[in-house]
């Protein structure tokens, strides 16, 4: 930009995103708990969705205006998938992180922006016995690499359920969980892996001592007695964590067994 002086004047853009992440557990189901109520109030710039459970268009006259929607749905009907709704136009959009064995159940949607890429993943479960925790290693392996890679041309913004409490203060009864899904040592390994590798957790970052939860069980009233795991997540370059600006757990918001999370980020 050049002022009445003929003098080059540099201007920075800064750009302050609300973001929004939140596993519904179905997007029909929740369509008739609320759903709509707290998009409408969040009113934020990009709305991330996991478990999305439907192929894009089996829900009539769902619209949302004003938004860019994005969809990847699984090829096994009514389970997993992910979806982005976005004021903001990307540059581009892709869908999988490009391997085919890790590309069928629809769960990552990758935005690229002017200033960051946004990663909306929900990371397979162990399940019960561990069925699927060597799956779940290979992953991690994967998912990790693939972020590495976007971080190394532009900071990353990821967020969705990745179905691990990382430490202790992440869920309320740590030494009975110890082994079962979602709280081995092998699973949080790779959550510090991750986070060794030029990543942030930015709810932990923010308020590294508060105890705060985005999963209950439905059994034995988990939810009213506030039983629960941190298992939803926004992480983000490391470089980008001085533009944090607050992380939220939206805990009074129902119509899953997830609560909404939330990021405020300035670009």
């Amino acid at each position: 930009m050049v002022n009445e002086r003929g003098q080059t004047e540099f201007v920075i853009r800064y750009i302050n995103m609300n973001l929004v992440s939140w596993n519904v557990n179905g997007l029909r189901a929740v369509l008739n708990k609320g759903f709509m109520d707290f998009f409408n109030e969040v009113n934020a710039d990009i709305f991330c969705v996991q478990e999305t459970k439907m192929q894009v268009g089996q829900i009539e006259g769902f619209s949302l205006p004003g938004y860019f929607e994005y969809w990847n749905s699984a090829e096994r009907k009514g389970y997993s998938g992910t979806a982005i709704f976005t004021k903001i136009k990307p540059i581009q959009a892709s869908y999988g992180i490009g391997i085919e064995e890790h590309d069928k159940e629809g769960r990552v949607i990758t935005l690229e922006f002017e200033k960051f890429y946004l990663v909306n993943i929900y990371t397979p479960n162990s399940k019960r016995e561990l069925e699927r925790l060597a799956y779940r290693m290979v992953w991690e392996d994967e998912i990790r690499k693939y972020l590495t890679k976007l971080n190394a041309k532009k900071p990353v913004v990821m967020c969705g359920d990745l179905n691990v409490a990382h430490e202790e203060i992440d869920l309320k009864n740590p030494k009975t969980n110890r082994k079962n899904a979602g709280f081995t040592d092998e699973e949080r390994g790779k959550m510090t892996e991750l986070l060794q590798t030029n990543f942030v957790d930015t709810f932990r970052y923010k308020y590294p001592e508060k105890v705060a939860y985005s999963w209950w069980s439905y059994m034995g009233n988990a939810r009213a007695k506030d039983i629960g795991w941190r298992i939803d997540y926004f992480i983000v370059s490391e470089d980008a964590k001085n533009n944090i600006k607050d992380a939220y757990i939206y805990k009074d918001i129902f119509g899953s067994d997830h609560c909404p999370v939330g990021l405020n980020i300035e670009f």
